[in-house]
């Protein structure tokens, strides 16, 4: 089930989200404004750091990032964020990753080999494959859809700029799907619940409208998607196919494009 609108409860999730700290790592390959706006839409406070102290301890924290996977692995290096992020994750500590921030999850990618990523998830992110009708890098909207019952992942149109992903959920992880052609890649994953929620999006929620907003604010007060209270079984979303779409240009959806990427 596509689920663009808001909930009964939507005034509720708004006033908790008001007011919260939300923390975004400087990690050196981000639109840092973007996020910033989005969290400040929200009516959460964004706080931009690079100290390896509050990486650990923030009770939410944004792992941003576009550019390349090695490239980003080496300021997270350089700035000495490696550990603390490891540990944060380990812990099952509130954190939100953001397109390359999910990809730098993983144990590697193809676009950098022998670089080692965060390692929290035990996959190699692979090249989008590229075909009659297939655009690499996929710029533009494209329709997510949840293959379990998820408690911040809802269906829905995202904005996606990215030529890499993850081709399967990962064990142990909730998670939604895109298509591209025959494939249906890692749009987002989730674990946890609550305060000790840790999610990634492919896409950039950040700029995919109020929809994305409202991820976002879901992930920041811990409360379930509309799936997960209940709107459509979870036998109905495990045994549909995915569907088949390629990334939707922005003006046909009626939104802006990311004018900046980093």
């Amino acid at each position: 089930m596509v689920s663009n609108s808001g909930t009964d409860s939507y005034a509720s999730d708004v006033a908790a989200a008001n007011g919260a700290d939300v923390y975004i790592v400087r990690t050196g390959s981000a639109n840092l404004a973007s996020v910033a706006a989005a969290i400040d839409r929200i009516g959460a406070r964004p706080i931009i750091t690079a100290d390896p102290a509050d990486v650990l301890i923030a009770d939410r924290l944004i792992l941003p990032g576009v550019g390349s996977f090695g490239g980003a692995m080496a300021e997270l290096t350089q700035r000495g964020l490696v550990s603390a992020l490891r540990e944060r994750l380990s812990i099952g500590r509130s954190t939100l990753g953001i397109c390359l921030g999910l990809q730098l999850l993983a144990r590697g990618s193809e676009e950098s080999p022998g670089v080692r990523g965060l390692a929290m998830i035990d996959a190699v992110v692979r090249r989008l494959p590229t075909e009659p009708g297939l655009r690499v890098p996929q710029m533009g909207w494209n329709l997510t859809e949840p293959r379990h019952t998820c408690r911040t992942l809802a269906g829905g149109f995202a904005y996606f700029a990215n030529s890499y992903a993850l081709r399967e959920i990962p064990k142990g992880w909730r998670g939604s799907t895109f298509a591209h052609g025959e494939l249906n890649p890692v749009a987002a994953i989730e674990q946890g619940d609550g305060d000790r929620l840790v999610v990634a999006a492919q896409f950039h929620p950040e700029l995919s409208g109020s929809w994305g907003l409202d991820l976002i604010r879901r992930w920041v007060i811990g409360r379930p998607s509309i799936e997960a209270d209940g709107a459509e079984p979870t036998a109905q979303l495990a045994s549909r196919p995915a569907p088949r779409a390629q990334a939707v240009p922005y003006d046909r959806i009626g939104e802006e494009p990311c004018s900046r990427l980093a």
